[in-house]
């Protein structure tokens, strides 16, 4: 005997709801998995919840942005606006540009230097000797600092101390 029809509608009770988006959303990945192994279908199934939650599977042999292009392809229907388009290519620039200041980074660090010809050298120790000077600018500066804050607080101690010793107690 099979179950009886359900009426479609929101479901009141949200402990009652849970459990229905909970077991229906398993069932609906479940069939998402099944359909891909069966039918050698490309699949991506994005769920989000009530919560903002979000559930997804997405084929093994493809990715979502492979689905969206083909959606895209045959539906005709524009998914995201030109300049979301150009979005690849500016974080392509900026991975591109990560790598290079990490290797550069490693450079100041003296590693992987061996690539280096003379001239990249030449630059490289003109950057770390620029460094080097602001290192040590900035060093003289907090070294000056904390003489300025000791020779105050010397001085304080010392007042403190005479005047301790010309009425023989603390003041």
């Amino acid at each position: 005997m099979g179950r009886g029809k359900i009426e479609i509608k929101r479901i009141e009770n949200s402990s009652n709801r849970q459990v229905t988006y909970s077991k229906r959303k398993n069932g609906i990945l479940k069939k998402a998995k099944e359909i891909t192994v069966l039918c050698d279908a490309q699949v991506s199934l994005i769920i989000f919840g009530s919560s903002g939650k979000m559930h997804e599977y997405i084929s093994p042999t493809t990715t979502l942005i492979d689905v969206l292009a083909k959606y895209h392809k045959a539906s005709g229907k524009r998914l995201w606006d030109t300049k979301h388009e150009n979005l690849s290519n500016e974080i392509d620039r900026v991975k591109k540009e990560n790598d290079s200041m990490q290797i550069e980074l490693r450079h100041l660090k003296g590693e992987d230097i061996n690539s280096l010809n003379y001239k990249e050298l030449m630059a490289l120790e003109e950057a770390l000797d620029n460094g080097l000077n602001g290192v040590r600018e900035k060093k003289g500066k907090t070294l000056e600092e904390e003489n300025r804050e000791l020779n105050f607080l010397l001085q304080q101690h010392m007042a403190l101390e005479g005047a301790r010793n010309m009425h023989g107690q603390w003041i």
